[in-house]
């Protein structure tokens, strides 16, 4: 018997099927691209999501035969929302987390709320990733939909409900919606009073790791899978990735090396204090019951994805990622390259939270080759997180332990680049996709395979690998990471307006 996860994720689908004692016996993937009809627009039609599902799932479920599926989970990256009717069918397509339409709606939740006041109920800051901006966008700007939309769900709700299961939505991710109040775990009536919403609008929240039902025949037979098979509710791909790489208790913190870098830590209690609102550390409930998430992170991968689609534009390539970024690394220079490549191609988040921010490039040289570039990328986002280490230890505490995981752990230059400027330890572990791990973690709990977080985690989290810091590297890169810090204020007067015209 096994275990079948789903990641559903801003680019693609991720699943697997894991055996109990953490084997994995198969896996699949299907990508999906974002619309953008207008410049800060990002938004999909919600069945590609559906189509997502079906195509893994069934996929799995043939190459797993041998050990049939017995518990079903699906987790989902945040923020992504979907509005539905009555009928629970949408109204319109998902609006997803890149999208930056609702910067004036975010101000005014801002400044009608005070920052201060939402902080302490959601532990988060007031911005247009979040949903409740992008819903009082929709209100104004759109109120056909509006008017049809009687919910707005999540991913995970939206594919609950496509597998006629009531919309669910875990404390993890109604953490996201900028509505939700964290210690008290239920939708918060003062924010949506003041935005003029109801909570019935909004999905059920409880626990990740509930049972949501069991597939009927029919949908059971569209996924490929056994009539009856249990779904549990799952979890943000971020906590849900924690988990996957044992991150439980304080003291050890996962790195998540993405789109976005994302670090996390957990505590038994949120730690909202100035420090953490000043930093604009994301604070939210963790997939774990009785333990909350802090989160700092930063757009990071995306700087490299497009500077590798630049290098490959209008060439019909199928050389794959991993081998381009291998070719580059054979031929990067010793040392520091000079370059300041601050990668806020999507704004920044910690610590100031601007989604006009842009990325920047400093230093090149006539004799710079497409090598320089991609380790000055490398470099500026171990600089990255360098400044979000520091960040969240401030609120945490100590810590030289990363447990990391994500397609940047392809990059070998770019784990020992973060090692040495973070002064952690960096730790990978047997299963490279941690969000699908986790997410299995919450099925088989859920569907009572282990006892319980502890003895799941000891069973299926296994380190393989560690990388530990060069204190000759972190002198040498000492001067540039100095001048790294300075370049994203120098610049503010430059770049700020010309994101807003552009915008």
């Amino acid at each position: 018997m096994s275990l079948l996860a789903i990641d559903m994720g801003s680019s693609s689908c991720k699943a697997m099927a894991i055996a109990v004692d953490g084997r994995i016996l198969a896996e699949h993937s299907y990508s999906y691209s974002p619309e953008i009809p207008h410049p800060s627009w990002a938004q999909m039609p919600a069945g590609e999501f559906c189509k997502a599902l079906a195509c893994v799932t069934r996929k799995l479920s043939d190459l797993a035969s041998q050990d049939p599926v017995e518990v079903l989970a699906i987790s989902s990256h945040a923020e992504t929302f979907v509005p539905v009717d009555f009928r629970l069918q949408p109204v319109g397509p998902a609006i997803l987390n890149t999208d930056k339409r609702a910067v004036e709606q975010a101000t005014w939740v801002a400044e009608t709320l005070g920052p201060n006041r939402i902080f302490e109920i959601t532990g988060l800051t007031a911005h247009p990733m979040y949903p409740v901006p992008k819903i009082l966008w929709m209100r104004e700007n759109q109120p056909d939909i509006f008017k049809s939309a009687a919910k707005f769900l999540s991913v995970v709700d939206y594919l609950l409900t496509h597998l006629g299961l009531p919309p669910c939505i875990d404390f993890s991710h109604a953490s996201r919606f900028l509505a939700f109040d964290i210690r008290k775990k239920r939708w918060s009536a003062d924010i949506l009073d003041a935005c003029e919403l109801t909570a019935d609008r909004f999905a059920t929240p409880v626990p990740a790791g509930t049972l949501a039902g069991s597939l009927t025949s029919q949908v059971a037979n569209d996924l490929g899978l056994r009539p009856g098979t249990p779904v549990v509710v799952g979890g943000h791909d971020q906590p849900c990735s924690a988990l996957g790489l044992g991150v439980l208790d304080p003291g050890r913190v996962s790195a998540s090396l993405g789109t976005y870098e994302c670090l996390l830590s957990t505590a038994e209690t949120p730690p909202l204090n100035d420090t953490a609102f000043h930093a604009n550390l994301n604070i939210s409930c963790h997939v774990v019951p009785n333990r909350y998430a802090t989160i700092a992170y930063f757009p990071s991968g995306i700087m490299l994805e497009w500077f590798l689609q630049l290098l490959h534009e209008g060439r019909a390539d199928t050389t794959s990622v991993g081998d381009v970024c291998t070719a580059l690394e054979a031929r990067v220079p010793d040392g520091p390259t000079g370059l300041l490549v601050v990668p806020h191609l999507l704004g920044t988040c910690n610590p100031d939270f601007n989604p006009q921010a842009t990325g920047v490039m400093v230093g090149l040289r006539p004799e710079m080759r497409a090598a320089h570039i991609y380790k000055g990328i490398l470099e500026g986002v171990a600089c990255e997180l360098s400044a979000m280490t520091e960040l969240l230890q401030r609120v945490t505490g100590s810590f030289q332990d990363l447990f990391v995981s994500g397609g940047g752990c392809r990059s070998q230059l770019g784990l020992q680049l973060r090692a040495a400027l973070t002064g952690c330890r960096l730790h990978q572990t047997r299963c490279p996709e941690a969000v699908c791990l986790g997410t299995a973690i919450l099925a088989g709990v859920g569907a009572g395979k282990y006892s319980g977080f502890p003895e799941a985690i000891a069973q299926l989290v296994q380190v393989t690998a560690t990388i530990h810091p060069d204190r000759k590297m972190a002198d040498d890169y000492h001067r540039q990471m100095q001048q790294y810090r300075q370049v994203y204020s120098s610049l503010a007067g430059v770049r700020e307006p010309q994101a807003t015209k552009i915008s």
